[in-house]
């Protein structure tokens, strides 16, 4: 009976209401996660200058448009800096412009409360850009399932997990980027001059964060211009859908990035640039060894992608693109005459070729591989597709399909230990290493350079040490100070920033220090480990 019941679980979820309630389930079960969770993790290096960034732009947009709220604001808001003289005017402002005025609108405008719902509407994102993976999964392999299993494997990133709630920048793209990619598949299947014109709205949405957004336009004009659009193109004028689209692309990228209006437009192409030569004049810890960003070796993104993703989804990514590529040259040109062929393609395109740009011009890169976290989602279709021509191969009689059979297991072993090793590592999954030990993680890589854990730090010390003010010395002042900003207004009261040897205590992240500290810094009263790596330090000097 049970057996029976068993069997007809395949053909139940083949229909079309269970789809819906299955994936409309999941995202469910997603967005509670995100509303229970939101709450539990630190502040990051870069939210308080992201957030700057926002009100930066919004004060330009004021002064252009409301000039005379622009100066009532300004009375009563601490001094913002003028948008020519921001250093980061540069980095697409969209997501934090919403963010700040959605924060001012739904809360008490406590830095607690702001940081918050920052930290839920980042989470909003990634799941929109998981329900993008979803629909190109669904529409590459011709099945909801597996499109949902794309969308369950980026869920379950440990790391892409931990940033969907403080990443404004590289998550948010990622999550953009890839709606905007499904826009394209959308346009694709039926296209129109409102699909094309909301086309343009998702890939200005995604370029209004960062610049290579605009890698989307190319691809669409392809398909516009050149390939297969299906019959109900066939009365339309081509080049009217290519210029509705980039009309919006273009006018909505200028629309929502004010830096554009303050400076010439040729601004546009000197951000392009500074993708490769950002000035970013800090070492990496890499491989043991503390090595200047512009100098990092070719090989530090791909071991860092290698050391921060599952073995297992490494493993059928690299089965999947093998698989791609042995049909491009089997098939050879009938290949890309082919859906299947022409998205395979795009996938290849989109994982291989920004890998290839920063691996050749030598990009300077830090803090891992987050500024190439836009590709992921190839990766994981790619993954995805590898699980399935496994999945294939185990059920032929071929030789080879033992060895199928044993990487399948091997897969399918890895996924719930990985779900179990997020739980006990929550809220560090950022300091997630697939299978390197903590010791050799902790000499070799650098550990939390979010700065999450002075959060956990802090409010251990402000439950031990009763003190009025307490005085604290940190290597670095701005994960202290980050971190300060989401605890209770009473809290942040009480803490003292020191940065001399008279502080009481001295806490630390090992960011750029992996070795031990010396007896002068103090007795190491608390420590914060996550996954056998020890991410924080609390030190205590004597009276």
């Amino acid at each position: 009976m049970r057996i029976s019941f068993l069997l007809l679980i395949p053909q139940v979820l083949r229909r079309q209401r269970s789809q819906r309630w299955v994936v409309g389930l999941f995202f469910g079960l997603l967005l509670c996660l995100g509303l229970g969770l939101h709450r539990d993790y630190g502040m990051s290096w870069d939210e308080v200058n992201n957030h700057q960034n926002g009100l930066v732009s919004l004060n330009y947009v004021a002064q252009q448009l409301a000039p005379d709220l622009a100066r009532r604001v300004a009375a009563h808001h601490s001094p913002i800096p003028d948008i020519r003289d921001f250093p980061d005017s540069d980095h697409g402002p969209l997501f934090e412009m919403a963010a700040s005025v959605l924060g001012y609108a739904l809360t008490d405008g406590d830095s607690r409360s702001v940081y918050f719902l920052r930290h839920l509407l980042v989470f909003i994102t990634f799941m929109l850009g998981a329900w993008g993976l979803y629909y190109i999964g669904k529409q590459r392999f011709r099945d909801w399932r597996w499109g949902l299993l794309g969308s369950l494997l980026l869920v379950a990133s440990p790391r892409f997990f931990a940033e969907a709630f403080y990443n404004g920048k590289d998550v948010v793209f990622m999550s953009l980027f890839t709606l905007a990619v499904a826009g394209l598949l959308w346009l694709r299947r039926r296209p129109s001059l409102f699909r094309a014109f909301v086309h343009g709205l998702l890939t200005a949405m995604a370029t209004d964060i960062r610049v290579q957004g605009l890698l989307i336009i190319l691809p669409t004009l392809f398909v516009l211009l050149g390939a297969q659009t299906g019959q109900a193109a066939a009365g339309r004028h081509r080049l009217g859908l290519c210029a509705v689209y980039v009309v919006a692309a273009l006018g909505g990228t200028y629309a929502g990035w004010p830096y554009l209006w303050a400076t010439p437009l040729a601004e546009l192409l000197q951000a392009f640039h500074r993708l490769h030569s950002y000035p970013w004049a800090f070492s990496v810890l890499y491989l043991g060894q503390l090595i200047p960003a512009t100098q990092l070796p070719w090989h530090y993104v791909l071991v860092w992608l290698g050391i921060t993703t599952p073995v297992a989804y490494s493993a059928l990514a690299m089965a999947g693109t093998a698989a791609s590529l042995a049909q491009a040259l089997r098939l050879r040109g009938r290949w890309l005459r082919t859906a299947a062929g022409q998205l395979d393609c795009w996938l290849l395109v989109w994982l291989l070729g920004p890998l290839a740009v920063v691996i050749g011009t030598h990009a300077v890169l830090y803090d891992g591989w987050r500024h190439l976290y836009f590709i992921y989602p190839a990766f994981l279709l790619l993954a995805v597709k590898g699980l399935r021509e496994l999945t294939h191969l185990a059920r032929a009689t071929r030789p080879g399909r033992w060895v199928a059979v044993v990487v399948l297991l091997a897969a399918t072993l890895e996924f719930p230990v990985t779900v179990v090793r997020m739980v006990r590592l929550h809220p560090f999954q950022q300091v997630y290493f697939s299978f390197l030990p903590g010791t050799w993680a902790e000499q070799l890589f650098e550990r939390d350079y979010w700065g999450l854990a002075y959060r956990q730090g802090l409010e251990w010390l402000l439950q031990r040490d009763a003190s009025p003010k307490l005085t604290i010395q940190v290597p670095w002042h701005y994960p202290l100070y980050n971190n300060s900003l989401i605890l209770r207004p009473e809290e942040r009261a009480r803490l003292q920033y020191e940065p001399s040897a008279r502080a009481r205590y001295f806490i630390t992240g090992y960011r750029w220090h992996p070795q031990s500290y010396l007896d002068s810094v103090g007795h190491e009263v608390h420590q914060v480990r996550a996954g056998g790596v020890k991410i924080l330090s609390i030190f205590e000097r004597p009276n």
